[in-house]
């Protein structure tokens, strides 16, 4: 009898295993782009919160805001004083939208160093010293670190992902996901300290005060578990892109504009030179601003002396400082490498950078005006006050609750994107009721911490996700909300499921989270 395999191929018995996986991201991914234009996306649902604040508002919900102590409302957005309001204030709400200057400024910077060829010239060097089957964990790992930068990540490394992979004979949209979900997924895993943890580390030691005074929490009070976090990440996001995202990413045709395109040529000996001496002008910049910043007497500091903290002009320089650092550099290597003949080209590549941008500054406009009337409203907050509420009232295990708080926040996360804001709300409800069955303040923030990176990068209502859009669009024109759900969602489910089992095994085992004295409670 022949035994031959009716299918010779294992990969193809591979595939069959994991066809359920592929038929549901296809199906999350073809729902998801038959939603509407994101910009009209953002317009509808800010008309369903007008509707819903108008519904809700005479309600009496008996929910009170743990900061304030004040009973929570629902404000009618329909009302003639807010419709008035809203008119008036519209131009500043777009204007003073915090992502819209970020993301303009750096990549006026970002795209000098770009169009100039330096960026194209420092990531064939890179290439060439790194291993092919290193590609994905080391842009992971840089994407983790970036946001010691703050929100630089989402402007300068989301992008170059995309060009390192497709430089490297890779789909670009696997470098792409692969650098969002080390940037926004593991937000919370470096091992470098930024200025997200004294501004958590604020809200946790105010809760923890409710219940003891006396309490004092230390703004690297979850760094030894944010440093291990970071090994974690990086390896479950190698894994995910090299045999999840990509392999599904093989049937997507690649069809941007050609002239847009990255190319990587081989460096001449111009180019060589060319890049030498911008690399020696950005490392002697670099040389100079951390020469300048540590003296404690530096005027990069706050009153405090403290450099990351978020009052500190170091901190709230970064965006400046990276545009500075690329188009210097861009400049020097331009004018070397003779890409730049005069300084007319110099406008022209920011101009040419700023033409991209335009459909980013579209949806950036209905983004704002969505997210200042859901704040406005009053709903995240009923929403998010409520959830910690019943999550109290359940009295589950340790384990469990610890569980419970991640889920909880992984989901509030959709709906309100800012940590210190939902921090603001959850800690004053989560870390007093811990502490009274013996959780530290910083496992509770830990959980909150894991939450909120996870869910991160499969919500379209995070500021930076119709940017991600726009990256990936450069190489797949029909790159929707779908598209990238479906490419995130793999990176979500996964860091939700396995950052969240590590964080419970490792104060199982009791080793400390950070630097964080040990206290008792009743």
């Amino acid at each position: 009898m022949d035994k031959t395999p009716t299918n010779p191929n294992p990969s193809d018995n591979a595939a069959a295993k994991s066809g359920w996986v592929d038929r549901a991201l296809n199906f999350i991914e073809v729902v998801g782009n038959r939603l509407p234009d994101p910009a009209v996306l953002f317009l509808a649902l800010m008309v369903i919160i007008w509707v819903l604040s108008w519904l809700l508002s005479g309600g009496s919900f008996g929910t009170v805001h743990p900061a304030t102590g004040e009973a929570i409302q629902v404000t009618n957005l329909l009302s003639g004083d807010e419709l008035a309001r809203f008119l008036s204030s519209m131009v500043t709400t777009f204007t003073g939208f915090a992502p819209l200057g970020v993301v303009l400024v750096a990549m006026l910077g970002v795209g000098v160093a770009e169009h100039s060829g330096f960026i194209n010239a420092v990531l064939k060097k890179l290439l060439a010293v790194t291993p092919q089957m290193l590609l994905t964990p080391m842009l992971i790992l840089v994407a983790i670190v970036s946001h010691t930068a703050v929100d630089a990540g989402y402007v300068l490394v989301i992008p170059l992902g995309g060009v390192i992979f497709y430089a490297a004979g890779r789909h670009p949209l696997a470098g792409i996901a692969a650098a969002f979900a080390g940037v926004s997924g593991g937000f919370s895993a470096n091992f470098v300290p930024s200025a997200i943890d004294p501004l958590l580390q604020g809200f946790t030691q105010t809760a923890a005060q409710i219940v003891d005074p006396q309490v004092q929490v230390n703004p690297l009070n979850n760094w030894f578990f944010t440093s291990a976090s970071c090994l974690l990440v990086t390896l479950l996001g190698w894994w995910l892109t090299d045999k999840v995202v990509e392999p599904r990413l093989k049937k997507v045709a690649i069809d941007g504009d050609e002239e847009d395109m990255p190319v990587m040529h081989g460096l001449g000996g111009r180019e060589k030179k060319a890049l030498y001496l911008a690399l020696v002008v950005m490392a002697a910049g670099i040389v100079t601003l951390v020469a300048w910043m540590l003296p404690e007497t530096s005027a990069m500091r706050d009153a405090q002396g403290q450099l990351a903290s978020f009052s500190a002009p170091a901190m709230k320089s970064i965006v400046p400082l990276i545009f500075l650092l690329f188009v210097i550099p861009g400049v020097v290597f331009g004018y070397m490498a003779g890409t730049f003949k005069t300084s007319k080209d110099v406008i022209d590549a920011m101009s040419k950078t700023m033409s991209s941008m335009a459909y980013y500054i579209v949806m950036v406009f209905f983004c704002a005006l969505f997210i200042s009337e859901f704040a406005r409203s009053g709903l995240g907050t009923l929403l998010s006050v409520e959830g910690g509420n019943l999550l109290a009232a359940m009295n589950l295990p340790g384990p469990v609750t610890i569980m419970g708080i991640i889920l909880l926040v992984a989901f509030v996360n959709l709906f309100v994107g800012s940590a210190s804001a939902k921090w603001a709300l959850l800690a004053p409800i989560f870390v007093p009721m811990l502490m009274q069955i013996g959780f530290s303040p910083d496992l509770t923030q830990a959980a909150y911490r894991v939450g909120d990176s996870s869910t991160n990068i499969i919500t379209p209502l995070m500021p930076y996700f119709p940017l991600v859009v726009v990256y990936c669009q450069r190489y797949v024109k029909s790159t929707g909300i779908g598209t990238l759900v479906s490419m995130m969602l793999p990176y979500s489910l996964v860091f939700l499921l396995c950052w969240s089992v590590f964080l419970v095994i490792y104060w199982s085992l009791g080793i400390p989270l950070g630097l964080q004295a040990s206290y008792s409670y009743p």
